[in-house]
Order: structure tokens, then C-alpha cells, then sequence
């Protein structure tokens, strides 16, 4: 809990120098969103990694003793399977990659490899720093730190390959969380903010930034405690963007308008 404190309170000062410039006087064109249609969340998720596949949304939270990774039916709502995290990590974000399911961990440097279809654990890989979110494209793995850089990842070494830096009109957009790779481009969450960052993952630069302050009001949350957006995830086969945040009772489908 002192470690997650400590998270909190470095906050205050670095999203108003970081995020408070370009997140919320952004230069990036601004744009909002529409409501298609809302599901049923776990209040009790502390949301931080999400992703859909075969049907089914993957989720992982975090807070020590209460990290879980879980597979639920969208529809319904119900878990269709669920592994509690060892209560000596901060559970952070998720990915898949063929048969495996990759998790990060906040501050120990360590992650966890799963059978995706049995959430057996079947290996572990290191990373310097801390880790945040995961999310890839056809070739690599891609995750967040917390600053403002983006790190690539081999999927079957889990080396680091490269790495870029997320700024609009060159200005470092930090406290990058919550990942989704969507058609080219690179969504990010910015942590206790209510924006989305629209990222071109080759050169780093925010193209456009996704206005979702009405979604607090419409999950019936503050945003000023820890109930804070995070959570993105799409379906490629049908074209769905779907976010939610930590503690939310709600998930919503969401299509997104054109930035001004």
C-alpha cells in the first residue's frame, strides 16, 4: 500500500507539468465520441490491462493482494475463468500472443507468462523499470512505463527492440498507461486523466487526443479518487473500441468522432 501511496502522490506535480499542458491545453486536434451500447462491469476490478479475443474480454488488476487476471463474457457479464495474482505483486497490464498470455507487474521488474486457454503459469520474464500496459501489432509487443516513452518488445524473447517517445508538438506526454494497438495507430489512456492520447507509433507524435470526460457522469463515478479511466480494448472483427476504467461499474462500446 506505501508503494501504491507513493504513486498517488508523485501525481500531483507531474500531471501539471506533463499532462497538464499537452494533455489538456493540447495542440493535437481534439475530438469526442458517441455511445453505442454499455455492459456490465466488476466494481471491483481496479482496472489495468484489457484486451478482446474469441468473444471474450481479458482483464487484469492490480493493488497487492487483490490482482486477479480474468476472462469474462461480455454479454453476460460472467467470469469464465479467473487466477489470483501472488499477493507480493502489483498486478499492471495485460497482452496475448498466440497461446500466451503475457502480464507485467508495477514495481519488481517481473512478469508472468500464462497458458491462455488455462491461465497455468509457464514462465517469467524481467524488465528494467517499472511496468504499466501491454498491447502489440502482428509483430511485437508494445508497453508503457509510466513516462513518456513506449517500449517494443520481441513477442518470443521479451527483449526490448527499440523504443519511442509520445509527445505532442514536442512537448513529452508522460504518465502513458492503459495500451490498444487500433488500425495503425496507438491508444493510450493517461493516467487520472479523462483523455486518450491517438499515437503514431512509428514517430511517437500525439496525432489527436479523445475527449471522455462524459463517461464519469454516465458510469456513475468521480474520477477523483482511484476510480480513474482505464481499460481499452477492440474488437477487429466487428470494429468495436470499448474502455472502462478502475473501479467501474460500467463498460461502454464507444465510436469516436473526428478531432477538431
Amino acid at each position: 500500500m506505501r508503494a501504491f501511496l507513493r504513486r498517488l502522490s508523485g501525481l500531483a506535480l507531474a500531471a501539471v507539468i506533463a499532462v497538464g499542458g499537452p494533455a489538456l491545453a493540447a495542440s493535437a486536434p481534439v475530438g469526442g465520441y458517441t455511445i453505442v451500447k454499455t455492459y456490465a462491469h466488476d466494481p471491483g476490478a481496479f482496472t489495468e490491462g484489457l484486451f478482446y479475443r474469441d468473444g471474450f474480454m481479458f482483464e487484469s488488476t492490480g493493488l497487492a493482494g487483490r490482482s486477479f487476471i480474468r476472462k469474462w463474457n461480455l454479454e453476460t457479464g460472467f467470469s469464465e475463468q479467473e487466477r489470483m495474482v501472488d499477493s507480493r505483486y502489483f498486478g499492471e497490464g495485460i497482452v496475448d500472443w498466440k497461446n500466451r498470455l503475457y502480464e507485467l507487474t508495477w514495481t519488481n521488474e517481473i512478469g508472468f507468462i500464462y497458458d491462455i486457454d488455462t491461465f497455468e503459469k509457464i514462465g517469467e520474464f524481467s524488465y528494467p523499470g517499472e511496468g504499466w500496459a501491454l498491447t502489440r501489432d502482428d509483430k511485437r509487443l508494445i508497453m508503457s512505463d509510466g513516462t513518456s516513452f513506449i517500449r517494443f518488445l520481441d513477442p518470443e524473447t521479451l527483449k526490448e527492440t527499440g523504443r519511442i517517445e509520445v509527445t505532442d508538438h514536442g512537448v513529452p506526454v508522460r504518465n502513458l498507461n492503459e495500451l490498444e494497438y487500433v488500425k495503425g495507430e496507438l491508444l493510450a489512456n493517461i493516467w487520472q486523466t479523462t483523455r486518450i492520447a491517438r499515437i503514431n507509433p512509428a514517430t511517437g507524435e500525439v496525432t489527436g487526443w479523445v475527449e471522455l470526460a462524459g463517461l464519469l457522469k454516465e458510469a456513475g463515478v468521480s474520477g477523483t479518487r482511484d476510480d480513474v479511466l482505464n481499460g481499452i480494448a477492440y474488437d477487429a472483427a466487428k470494429d468495436r473500441l470499448f474502455v472502462t476504467g478502475k473501479l467501474w461499474p460500467k463498460l461502454f462500446e464507444i465510436k469516436l468522432a473526428p478531432g477538431r
